[in-house]
């Protein structure tokens, strides 16, 4: 681009999300809009200079009829608005404190928070409509000639750059923000071998690569792409839950489980003990720490009620045995990307902890009270296993 001001916005914009190799082309800043160039301008100054990343735009007043121009040019017509008033101020405001201090331009800052802009013209606005147009343009079905030129046509509104297959529905994304937010995909994205995935009249007449994804449902990618688009879910149904967290852990999203442990929370405050118990099995394998903390601390405070539940019963079978020495401790296998947390331990001995904590004796009797529990323990798992003989009899 010829413009001194576009080139700042590309460089600064590449630079802040660390993924230069995808290209920032005009079209897709003119659809993000200002928001991008709020947010992201100075982020990496920001988080330097203070430790916590910003979102705020500071520039040279040198150099903001520069950015004005480049606002222009990508349609961010409210931050233009903000800077062409700031840059008639700059000429003809007087600057005492400057002039005592001998300040020329150069050392000036313009600086604006987010907050400036209309809430519409933010990034979280902006990323939710280029997620709802990307999904309504996503579509079922077969690729007839008709169909490919629906698609063809749906590009103007959406510019997705990628096509992503799950079972029998394209999805319409971006690459550059799928590779900013999911190491897979940063990984996947960068070898071109894998655009061959969709390898079709389809993908062909698009002329843009498609990647077809296995083992999941169009409704959890969906979800998916909610949260790497706008960094949150609004609606979350409890059945989907479980996938979820397979999909975070798959898709090296490990802040989407906290996301959907967050508001899975009210909905376990109403369920049977039974549930609890499942729960705590998929929070285990998971790593989803929130989840099994809470479920643990349940059933500590309620234990009897558990132990005469057949479910909770039949969950100790399954279990490693409690250990009295730490350094005997297991634990179950664990989805890909929860290893090694140390927080994390066998769940029945951190089961009789938080027991010991509710219940137990104190000092000099805290053991003879985990050696009770440990008998309690055993005493289910033999009532667990006649009822499981009983079964298959």
């Amino acid at each position: 681009m010829q413009d001194s001001g576009q080139r700042m916005i590309h460089q600064v914009l590449a630079f802040s999300l660390q993924i230069s190799h995808f290209t920032w082309t005009e079209s897709l800043l003119k659809l993000i809009g200002s928001s991008f160039v709020l947010d992201l301008l100075s982020l990496k100054r920001s988080s330097r200079q203070t430790g916590k990343t910003g979102r705020k735009l500071e520039v040279a007043v040198d150099d903001m009829e520069n950015l004005a121009r480049a606002c222009k040019v990508c349609k961010c017509e409210e931050l233009q608005k903000i800077l062409d008033k700031e840059v008639v101020h700059q000429k003809y405001a007087e600057y005492k404190s400057a002039k005592e201090l001998d300040l020329d331009n150069s050392q000036k800052r313009f600086i604006l928070q987010a907050q400036s802009l209309p809430k519409e013209d933010r990034l979280p606005s902006a990323l939710q409509r280029i997620l709802q147009t990307c999904l309504a343009n996503s579509r079922e079905g077969d690729y007839s000639e008709e169909s490919n030129e629906m698609i063809r046509n749906s590009e103007d509104d959406d510019l997705a750059d990628l096509y992503i297959k799950v079972g029998d529905k394209v999805f319409h994304c971006h690459q550059v923000i799928l590779a900013s937010r999911s190491e897979y995909f940063r990984a996947r994205l960068s070898r071109t071998v894998d655009f061959l995935d969709g390898n079709s009249g389809f993908q062909a007449a698009q002329n843009v690569p498609l990647l077809e994804e296995h083992d999941l449902s169009a409704e959890a990618f969906e979800k998916m792409l909610e949260y790497m688009y706008t960094d949150k879910l609004e609606h979350l149904d409890p059945d989907q839950a479980e996938e979820l967290f397979d999909v975070a852990s798959r898709y090296l999203l490990f802040p989407l489980k906290r996301v959907v442990a967050d508001m899975l929370l009210p909905y376990l405050e109403h369920v049977s003990p039974a549930e609890l118990c499942h729960w705590l099995m998929l929070s285990d394998i998971y790593g989803v720490m929130k989840i099994r903390e809470y479920i643990l601390d349940i059933i500590a405070c309620n234990f009897e009620m558990f132990a005469d539940t057949r479910e909770f019963r039949a969950l100790l079978l399954t279990l490693p045995p409690p250990s009295g020495d730490d350094s005997l401790r297991t634990t179950r296998p664990s989805a890909p990307g929860t290893g090694g947390n140390t927080d994390q331990g066998n769940i029945l001995d951190d089961l009789r902890e938080k027991w010991l904590e509710a219940e137990g004796a104190e000092l000099d009797e805290r053991d003879e009270s985990a050696a009770l529990f440990d008998r309690r323990l055993e005493m289910l798992m033999l009532v667990a296993e006649k009822e499981a003989d009983d079964v298959d009899a």
